[in-house]
């Protein structure tokens, strides 16, 4: 059986020279931590952060009819969109799970971007080519870009000092294209995964080695420094934040996973029809948040208990929390038991161990 072999992003080498752990991750070397997990997050929380997220996924959807192709495949409204800004949303099947969640940046009447999941980026691009029968060209430009994520409460102070682009009046969700760190045409855009504010930096990758060295010089005196995906995991999940994979999948309806408020019936799409039934009838399982009460950290496949320990879910996502210093997680639960507040058990290694519904974000942030 032949090897597949595993990718690289542009930014490879620095994260070797910078003594990164790395890991196999969506079919990319990636660095997991360079000084530790809990120092990485406590950065991007407090001062800013530099994430390699050149793994992502981008597609670019051209033509006179490139909106309605968009409108079949997402479940948000799009025709909301105007040059500049950004929206959520997912790609449900047609069986009513989800395909992936994605962003969507209208650059032009005729011309989006796709930002979509690296581990499903050739699964995305067959769904959506399959589903064109539009006046559409869809075209996948993930290899050629390179994709920092600047984020932290110090982001827009180190970035402002590259660009001429007044950063202030960026709202959220909001993007624009022009010149940053004497590059030609980068796109900066006010998203994140980590609800620590800041920006996505895209460039060609030519450009890539030219943008480190920037953010890097820029930021010196607001402390800059490079993070993992271990970080940006323990960053996500302490704002509710789904991963694909894990919390949302083809399995799983967007009505489920809490995500009714990108879902919207004014228009239809791929298996509207059977997901607005189940809006009408109602879920029989959500994605709720919970703290763990007694010593244990949870995991992904770990089953939820009720107080007669009979399995009423399952773990989707679980971590310790380095803000809260406390055991958090998400997992799907049956809606009768989904309460905030209802206390539930985590099976850790066959031990039943005390935990709490509560409500989502784990934790508030400015």
């Amino acid at each position: 059986m032949e090897r597949v072999k595993i990718k690289k992003t542009p930014f490879n080498a620095v994260h070797h020279l910078l003594g990164a752990k790395m890991v196999d991750f969506a079919g990319y070397e990636m660095p997991v931590q360079y000084k530790g997990i809990n120092h990485e997050h406590e950065i991007v929380r407090n001062k800013v952060g530099v994430f390699d997220v050149s793994h992502m996924g981008e597609i670019l959807i051209q033509g006179k009819e490139a909106l309605s192709l968009i409108q079949k495949i997402t479940s948000n409204d799009a025709s909301k969109l105007f040059p500049g800004k950004v929206q959520y949303s997912c790609m449900p099947n047609d069986t009513g799970g989800i395909i992936d969640d994605l962003l969507v940046y209208m650059i032009s009447q005729d011309d989006y971007l796709l930002v979509i999941n690296a581990s499903n980026t050739e699964k995305d691009l067959s769904w959506i080519q399959g589903q064109n029968s539009f006046d559409a060209q869809v075209s996948n430009i993930s290899d050629s870009i390179s994709l920092l994520a600047v984020q932290g409460p110090k982001a827009e102070q180190v970035l402002q000092k590259l660009t001429d682009i007044n950063l202030k009046d960026m709202e959220y969700y909001t993007f624009t294209i022009g010149e940053l760190a004497h590059i030609p045409n980068a796109l900066l855009s006010a998203t994140g995964y980590t609800g620590a504010g800041g920006f996505e930096i895209y460039v060609e990758n030519r450009y890539a080695a030219h943008i480190w060295e920037a953010l890097f010089e820029a930021g010196k005196e607001e402390g800059i420094e490079p993070i993992g995906l271990g970080a940006r995991d323990t960053l996500r999940l302490e704002m509710g934040y789904c991963l694909y994979g894990n919390d949302i999948d083809d399995y799983t309806s967007p009505l489920e996973a809490g995500l009714g408020w990108i879902t919207k019936f004014n228009k239809d799409f791929v298996h509207s029809g059977f997901l607005k039934i189940q809006k009408e009838k109602g879920v029989s399982k959500k994605l709720v948040g919970f703290e763990m009460e007694d010593k244990g950290i949870p995991r992904h496949g770990y089953e939820i208990l009720n107080g007669n320990h009979e399995i009423i879910g399952t773990v989707t996502s679980g971590t310790m929390s380095p803000t809260l210093k406390k055991a958090i997680g998400m997992g799907y639960i049956s809606v009768e038991n989904s309460a905030v507040g209802n206390k539930i058990f985590i099976n850790i290694r066959n031990k039943p161990t005390k935990a709490i519904i509560v409500a989502l974000p784990f934790i508030n942030v400015k």
